[in-house]
């Protein structure tokens, strides 16, 4: 006998990268920032655990709005912030989706938008990519005809490649909503800066937005979404009373007062991973442009797995990724289903390891 709702009982949930917690471990799978977070984040949480954490945080999490409303050059009525980008997707999937309603998002991509839908008894439609990452026009105006939402990751995960925002507004739904997935923005050679909320369809778009990635707070769980206040004040009455605690809006805080720092540490990402991505493919792989802190390497002689599998045994973690219900063909023309490494942006010392380690397998 089981209790579960019929669609939580069918759910295969979403798994997320290992996290080994023994020590000695190269960790490239999880895309976390190699570099720490501001030192002004690190003496804000020593004050705060110094300070009442018998009370409860704001709920509203009002100086933490203002600094991301100064940044985005929106009011912070704009802005609800979130434990992590994802409970802004799940807010979103509370709100907006009812069972059998439909929700369309680009494949291969960050499958957990389906764990999501299918949480809600809704339905998700894969706007298949094609080899270079590109969608047909008229496949997506198919899908989206009958869509409640949009799902985009820009830049995208796994591959790491950026869409134009006139890519991005042809996928609003007729009827429907957009929502753009930033978890990776500040990574890009141009990063937004929510001007698509300023459009003239602007007012049915959210962009969500992490600290986890640019500011190296992975551990403390934050993000927050921007859209227009009529879909902010909607999705506040679904989140939890106090759904962000007074540790991570105190390090978000400062973390956006040293926005520099920020910028700093991802320039270094930038250059490391313009170096790995040229080593890869020296060392025969495919790898497309990123724009994020993670690359997605395909190699046409070299079992992705295999090479997995390797690197595993020398304490070497990188995310190996398949993505079933899409295949494309190799240097043959035979197709086969998507399968490669993403491999998140390290150390330049940590890239030199993987590398070292890469060469003798594929000797």
């Amino acid at each position: 006998m089981s209790f579960f709702r019929p669609n939580v009982d069918q759910l295969h949930g979403y798994a997320p990268g290992e996290q080994p917690q023994d020590s000695g471990w190269i960790k490239l799978n999880t895309n976390e920032n190699p570099y720490p977070p501001s030192p002004k984040v690190i003496e804000a949480l020593q004050q705060r655990i110094k300070g009442r954490l018998n009370i409860y945080p704001d709920p509203l999490a009002t100086d933490f709005r203002r600094l991301v409303a100064e940044r985005f050059n929106v009011d912070p009525d704009w802005v609800i912030p979130a434990n992590g980008s994802d409970e802004n997707l799940t807010l979103i999937m509370r709100c907006f989706i009812d069972p059998h309603e439909r929700v369309v998002y680009p494949y291969p991509s960050y499958i957990l938008y389906e764990t999501l839908v299918q949480l809600q008894g809704g339905t998700f439609d894969r706007l298949l990519l094609k080899p270079d990452w590109t969608w047909d026009p008229t496949d997506a105006a198919k899908l989206i005809e009958r869509a409640k939402l949009t799902i985009i990751p820009n830049p995208n995960s796994p591959s790491g490649n950026r869409w134009s925002d006139a890519e991005i507004l042809s996928l609003i739904p007729p009827q429907g909503l957009l929502v753009l997935d930033e978890a990776y923005g500040d990574f890009a050679d141009k990063p937004h800066r929510a001007e698509l909320l300023h459009s003239e369809r602007g007012n049915r778009i959210i962009i969500t937005r992490s600290f986890s990635k640019s500011f190296s707070m992975a551990g403390i769980r934050l993000g927050f979404a921007l859209a227009h206040p009529d879909l902010i004040a909607g999705m506040r009455k679904m989140k939890d009373s106090y759904n962000c605690d007074t540790l991570s809006l105190a390090a978000g805080t400062a973390a956006l007062q040293d926005w520099d720092w920020m910028e700093a540490n991802c320039r270094k990402v930038a250059a490391t991973r313009n170096r790995l991505t040229a080593e890869l493919r020296a060392l025969g792989f495919h790898v497309p442009d990123s724009q994020t802190n993670f690359v997605w390497a395909q190699h046409p002689t070299h079992c992705a797995k295999e090479i997995y599998e390797n690197l595993k045994t020398r304490k070497i973690l990188v995310r190996l990724m398949g993505f079933n219900g899409v295949h494309w063909p190799d240097a043959k023309g035979n197709l086969h289903p998507v399968t490669g490494l993403r491999i998140s942006i390290g150390t330049d010392a940590e890239t030199d390891a993987l590398l070292t380690a890469l060469k003798p397998l594929l000797a």
